[in-house]
Protein backbone atom coordinates (compact mmCIF):
# COMPACT_ATOMS: atom_id res chain seq x y z
CA UNK A 1 0.00 0.00 0.00
CA UNK A 2 1.30 3.44 -0.91
CA UNK A 3 1.76 5.99 1.85
CA UNK A 4 0.68 8.78 -0.51
CA UNK A 5 -1.43 8.52 -3.66
CA UNK A 6 -2.20 11.60 -5.71
CA UNK A 7 -4.43 11.18 -8.77
CA UNK A 8 -5.06 14.10 -11.15
CA UNK A 9 -5.06 16.64 -8.33
CA UNK A 10 -5.96 20.13 -9.53
CA UNK A 11 -6.34 23.34 -7.56
CA UNK A 12 -8.05 26.37 -9.11
CA UNK A 13 -8.32 29.72 -7.36
CA UNK A 14 -11.14 32.03 -8.40
CA UNK A 15 -13.77 31.57 -11.10
CA UNK A 16 -14.42 32.56 -14.67
CA UNK A 17 -11.99 34.97 -16.30
CA UNK A 18 -10.10 35.50 -13.04
CA UNK A 19 -9.54 31.77 -12.41
CA UNK A 20 -5.93 30.72 -11.82
CA UNK A 21 -4.84 27.09 -11.95
CA UNK A 22 -2.11 26.65 -9.34
CA UNK A 23 -1.63 22.92 -9.89
CA UNK A 24 -3.01 20.77 -12.69
CA UNK A 25 -3.53 16.99 -12.94
CA UNK A 26 -0.74 16.06 -10.51
CA UNK A 27 -0.41 12.28 -10.33
CA UNK A 28 2.17 10.23 -8.40
CA UNK A 29 2.65 7.80 -5.53
CA UNK A 30 5.12 7.63 -2.64
CA UNK A 31 6.03 4.38 -0.91
CA UNK A 32 6.68 3.97 2.81
CA UNK A 33 10.37 4.56 3.46
CA UNK A 34 10.88 6.81 0.44
CA UNK A 35 12.32 10.32 0.39
CA UNK A 36 10.79 12.18 -2.56
CA UNK A 37 11.25 15.77 -3.72
CA UNK A 38 8.92 18.15 -5.50
CA UNK A 39 11.42 20.44 -7.21
CA UNK A 40 10.61 23.69 -8.96
CA UNK A 41 10.95 27.48 -8.91
CA UNK A 42 8.92 29.83 -6.73
CA UNK A 43 5.33 30.11 -7.91
CA UNK A 44 5.33 26.76 -9.70
CA UNK A 45 2.59 25.25 -7.50
CA UNK A 46 4.77 23.14 -5.19
CA UNK A 47 3.40 24.39 -1.89
CA UNK A 48 -0.19 24.32 -3.17
CA UNK A 49 0.27 20.63 -3.95
CA UNK A 50 1.87 19.94 -0.58
CA UNK A 51 -0.95 21.64 1.34
CA UNK A 52 -3.53 19.64 -0.63
CA UNK A 53 -1.78 16.42 0.40
CA UNK A 54 -1.50 17.79 3.94
CA UNK A 55 -5.29 18.21 4.30
CA UNK A 56 -4.97 21.97 4.55
CA UNK A 57 -5.91 23.25 1.09
CA UNK A 58 -8.93 21.51 -0.49
CA UNK A 59 -8.25 20.30 -4.04
CA UNK A 60 -10.70 21.45 -6.70
CA UNK A 61 -10.48 18.13 -8.54
CA UNK A 62 -8.74 14.79 -8.18
CA UNK A 63 -8.11 12.25 -5.47
CA UNK A 64 -5.74 12.12 -2.49
CA UNK A 65 -5.18 8.93 -0.49
CA UNK A 66 -3.08 8.97 2.70
CA UNK A 67 -2.01 5.65 4.21
CA UNK A 68 -4.93 3.88 2.53
CA UNK A 69 -7.56 6.44 3.54
CA UNK A 70 -9.21 8.43 0.74
CA UNK A 71 -9.28 11.98 2.06
CA UNK A 72 -10.16 13.89 -1.11
CA UNK A 73 -12.20 12.83 -4.12
CA UNK A 74 -13.45 15.85 -6.05
CA UNK A 75 -13.18 17.77 -2.76
CA UNK A 76 -12.81 16.56 0.81
CA UNK A 77 -14.56 13.28 1.54
CA UNK A 78 -17.58 14.00 3.71
CA UNK A 79 -17.60 12.78 7.27
CA UNK A 80 -13.83 12.63 7.70
CA UNK A 81 -12.26 14.26 10.73
CA UNK A 82 -9.47 16.08 8.91
CA UNK A 83 -7.95 17.48 12.11
CA UNK A 84 -7.66 14.02 13.61
CA UNK A 85 -6.17 12.60 10.41
CA UNK A 86 -3.60 15.41 10.26
CA UNK A 87 -2.71 14.82 13.89
CA UNK A 88 -2.41 11.04 13.63
CA UNK A 89 -1.02 10.42 10.14
CA UNK A 90 0.96 13.52 9.17
CA UNK A 91 4.02 15.37 10.39
CA UNK A 92 4.93 18.83 9.11
CA UNK A 93 8.30 20.56 8.76
CA UNK A 94 8.44 24.13 7.48
CA UNK A 95 11.03 26.56 6.14
CA UNK A 96 11.23 28.25 9.53
CA UNK A 97 11.28 25.97 12.53
CA UNK A 98 8.19 27.64 14.10
CA UNK A 99 9.21 26.57 17.58
CA UNK A 100 7.29 28.15 20.45
CA UNK A 101 9.80 30.69 21.81
CA UNK A 102 8.85 30.42 25.48
CA UNK A 103 9.12 26.61 25.53
CA UNK A 104 12.36 24.62 25.76
CA UNK A 105 13.38 22.13 23.09
CA UNK A 106 11.90 19.20 24.99
CA UNK A 107 8.69 21.12 25.75
CA UNK A 108 8.27 21.98 22.05
CA UNK A 109 8.27 18.26 21.26
CA UNK A 110 6.19 17.27 24.28
CA UNK A 111 3.33 19.58 23.31
CA UNK A 112 2.76 17.63 20.07
CA UNK A 113 2.48 14.43 22.10
CA UNK A 114 0.25 15.87 24.79
CA UNK A 115 -2.19 17.09 22.14
CA UNK A 116 -2.52 13.42 21.21
CA UNK A 117 -3.42 12.63 24.84
CA UNK A 118 -0.14 11.18 26.10
CA UNK A 119 0.52 11.79 29.78
CA UNK A 120 3.20 14.29 30.69
CA UNK A 121 5.62 11.53 31.74
CA UNK A 122 5.01 9.55 28.53
CA UNK A 123 5.48 12.68 26.44
CA UNK A 124 8.69 13.59 28.25
CA UNK A 125 10.13 10.11 27.74
CA UNK A 126 9.29 10.05 24.02
CA UNK A 127 10.53 13.62 23.46
CA UNK A 128 13.80 12.88 25.26
CA UNK A 129 14.33 9.74 23.18
CA UNK A 130 13.70 11.62 19.93
CA UNK A 131 15.93 14.57 20.73
CA UNK A 132 18.76 12.32 21.85
CA UNK A 133 18.46 10.31 18.61
CA UNK A 134 18.95 13.60 16.72
CA UNK A 135 22.07 14.43 18.76
CA UNK A 136 20.27 17.05 20.82
CA UNK A 137 20.50 15.38 24.22
CA UNK A 138 22.61 18.28 25.47
CA UNK A 139 20.01 20.81 24.30
CA UNK A 140 16.84 19.45 25.95
CA UNK A 141 16.31 22.44 28.19
CA UNK A 142 17.53 25.15 25.83
CA UNK A 143 15.07 27.68 24.45
CA UNK A 144 14.92 28.35 20.68
CA UNK A 145 16.98 31.55 20.96
CA UNK A 146 19.88 29.50 22.37
CA UNK A 147 19.84 27.01 19.46
CA UNK A 148 21.66 27.28 16.15
CA UNK A 149 19.58 27.23 12.96
CA UNK A 150 20.43 23.58 12.33
CA UNK A 151 19.64 22.60 15.92
CA UNK A 152 16.29 24.41 15.86
CA UNK A 153 15.35 22.64 12.63
CA UNK A 154 16.26 19.29 14.19
CA UNK A 155 13.94 20.08 17.11
CA UNK A 156 11.23 20.82 14.54
CA UNK A 157 11.94 17.45 12.90
CA UNK A 158 11.66 15.72 16.29
CA UNK A 159 8.30 17.43 16.79
CA UNK A 160 7.15 16.23 13.35
CA UNK A 161 8.20 12.67 14.23
CA UNK A 162 6.66 12.73 17.71
CA UNK A 163 3.45 10.86 16.89
CA UNK A 164 5.14 8.38 14.53
CA UNK A 165 3.34 9.64 11.41
CA UNK A 166 3.17 7.56 8.26
CA UNK A 167 3.76 10.69 6.15
CA UNK A 168 6.04 13.67 6.75
CA UNK A 169 5.59 16.78 4.59
CA UNK A 170 8.41 19.32 4.46
CA UNK A 171 8.05 22.74 2.82
CA UNK A 172 11.48 24.23 1.99
CA UNK A 173 12.95 22.81 5.22
CA UNK A 174 16.50 23.97 4.40
CA UNK A 175 15.79 27.42 2.97
CA UNK A 176 16.79 29.20 6.20
CA UNK A 177 19.98 27.15 6.62
CA UNK A 178 23.46 27.38 5.11
CA UNK A 179 24.47 24.74 2.57
CA UNK A 180 26.22 22.44 5.04
CA UNK A 181 23.39 22.46 7.59
CA UNK A 182 20.85 22.13 4.78
CA UNK A 183 22.53 19.01 3.42
CA UNK A 184 22.80 17.60 6.94
CA UNK A 185 19.05 18.04 7.44
CA UNK A 186 18.26 16.36 4.12
CA UNK A 187 20.60 13.48 4.97
CA UNK A 188 18.84 13.15 8.32
CA UNK A 189 15.45 13.02 6.61
CA UNK A 190 16.70 10.23 4.35
CA UNK A 191 17.83 8.19 7.36
CA UNK A 192 14.54 8.81 9.16
CA UNK A 193 12.47 7.71 6.16
CA UNK A 194 14.23 4.35 6.14
CA UNK A 195 14.40 3.86 9.91
CA UNK A 196 10.74 4.74 10.53
CA UNK A 197 9.37 3.40 7.23
CA UNK A 198 7.78 6.82 6.72
CA UNK A 199 7.13 8.52 3.40
CA UNK A 200 8.82 11.92 3.37
CA UNK A 201 7.79 14.43 0.70
CA UNK A 202 9.95 17.54 0.45
CA UNK A 203 9.21 20.72 -1.49
CA UNK A 204 12.32 22.63 -2.54
CA UNK A 205 13.60 24.99 -5.22
CA UNK A 206 17.25 24.12 -4.55
CA UNK A 207 18.78 21.46 -6.82
CA UNK A 208 21.74 21.13 -4.44
CA UNK A 209 19.53 19.75 -1.68
CA UNK A 210 18.09 16.69 -3.44
CA UNK A 211 21.21 14.56 -3.61
CA UNK A 212 20.37 11.13 -2.23
CA UNK A 213 16.62 11.40 -2.76
CA UNK A 214 14.86 8.31 -4.08
CA UNK A 215 12.85 10.24 -6.66
CA UNK A 216 12.46 13.83 -7.79
CA UNK A 217 9.39 15.33 -9.49
CA UNK A 218 10.01 18.45 -11.54
CA UNK A 219 7.18 21.01 -11.36
CA UNK A 220 6.80 23.92 -13.77
CA UNK A 221 3.83 26.27 -14.13
CA UNK A 222 1.55 24.07 -12.07
CA UNK A 223 2.35 20.78 -13.82
CA UNK A 224 4.59 17.84 -13.06
CA UNK A 225 6.77 17.86 -16.16
CA UNK A 226 9.09 15.01 -15.38
CA UNK A 227 10.53 12.55 -12.89
CA UNK A 228 14.19 11.94 -12.25
CA UNK A 229 16.27 9.66 -10.08
CA UNK A 230 18.91 11.27 -7.92
CA UNK A 231 21.44 8.67 -8.91
CA UNK A 232 21.29 6.58 -5.73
Amino acid sequence: MYAIEVDKVTKIYGKGETAVTAISDATFQVNPGELVAILGPSGSGKTTLLTAIGLINEPTHGKVIIDGATVADEGWVRGLDLKRLRREKLGFIFQHHNLIPFLSAIENVMIALEINHLTSSEAKSRATELLKSLNLGHRLNNYPTALSGGEAQRVAIARALANKPKVILADEPTAALDTENGKNVMSLLKSLAVENNSAILVVTHDHRMVEGFDRIFDVRDGKIVGEQNSGN
